[in-house]
């Protein structure tokens, strides 16, 4: 050990590194950027995020990724068509929640939305509709007061000027911060859904990853055609809950999309870069100015 020449430091197992060398080490190594990189969650794969298209898909084993309604709406809708509803409205507080404020400030700052859902109308391949579009990043999609407000404004809209409506929908679930009012929203959505069914419109959702909780237990279900994006995740209560109420092992994959259309709950499994066209022709079939049109 040199005393009283440069200085020196040792590991745990006696070998001297100096800290200048540890610089120089540092500065041979490849510098990464953050955010250049992501993690498919399905095939594990490690993907460099330029490979990834404006559909949001695994370029390795094709999984849908998470989207926001913005990146939702510009592949949906026509180019420049969206009007958007209620765009200012925002939750307070009912329940008194502790901290609730700054749970929304945090939501707000990281889904870069005012509130956990988007609506308004827009035309698809030419044909007016009115959309909603839930978003996982603001706090998982769950569905409060606000939400339940908004996406009813949107259905009464559509049967006030006889339009068809889409739900894109993804949700943990009702909202705990505000209790029996987030719980409420679940029959007041469903409520204006019935008299939009009653005026003999169309309603259409649009099942993504995850959709559970009260959401798939109201409105999520009551489309007249019901579509999901590939192996979304769908259901009400998780499967440890399940298992654990009833004692018994669970098909494999028993929440999944794919599952869900063998059995009879889901119509049609359409991939995401096809869902627009298909979207396209529902509405020419169901709606008068495409019957018109045919």
């Amino acid at each position: 050990m040199n005393l009283f020449g440069k200085k020196s430091y040792y590991s745990l197992d006696g070998n001297e590194r100096s800290k200048k060398n540890d610089r120089r080490r540092a500065k041979s190594e490849p510098s990464i950027p953050d955010g250049m990189w992501i993690k498919c969650n399905t095939c594990k794969a490690i993907i460099y995020k330029k490979e990834v298209t404006e559909y949001k898909l695994c370029p390795n084993c094709h999984a849908h990724f998470r989207m926001s309604p913005a990146e939702r709406i510009g592949i949906t809708l026509d180019e420049d068509s969206f009007q958007e509803f209620d765009a200012n409205m925002v939750a307070k507080n009912p329940m008194d929640y502790p901290d609730y404020e700054e749970v929304i400030r945090k939501a707000q700052k990281k889904s870069g939305i005012k509130e956990g859902v988007v609506t308004g109308r827009g035309k698809i391949r030419g044909f007016d509709t009115v959309i909603a579009i839930m978003d996982s990043h603001y706090m998982m999609g769950s569905m409060g007061s606000v939400v339940g407000e908004k996406v009813t404004r949107a259905v009464e809209y559509a049967t006030e000027h006889r339009l068809p409506i889409i739900i894109f929908t993804t949700s943990g679930g009702a909202r705990m911060q505000e209790g029996i009012i987030s719980l409420m929203q679940m029959a007041k959505v469903s409520e204006a859904l019935g008299r939009h069914d009653e005026a003999g419109l169309l309603y259409v959702t649009v099942l993504t990853d995850p959709t559970t909780g009260g959401v798939s237990a109201s409105f999520a279900m009551l489309g007249d055609i019901i579509l999901s994006e590939p192996k979304a995740l769908i259901g009400f209560a998780g499967q440890r809950v399940i298992k654990g109420t009833i004692h018994q092992d669970l098909p494999e994959g028993f929440q999944r999309a794919e599952f869900q259309l063998e059995h009879g709950f889901v119509d049609r499994i359409v991939h995401r870069e096809k869902l627009r066209d298909e979207l396209g022709r529902i509405l020419r079939l169901h709606c008068p100015q495409g019957r018109e049109e045919a």
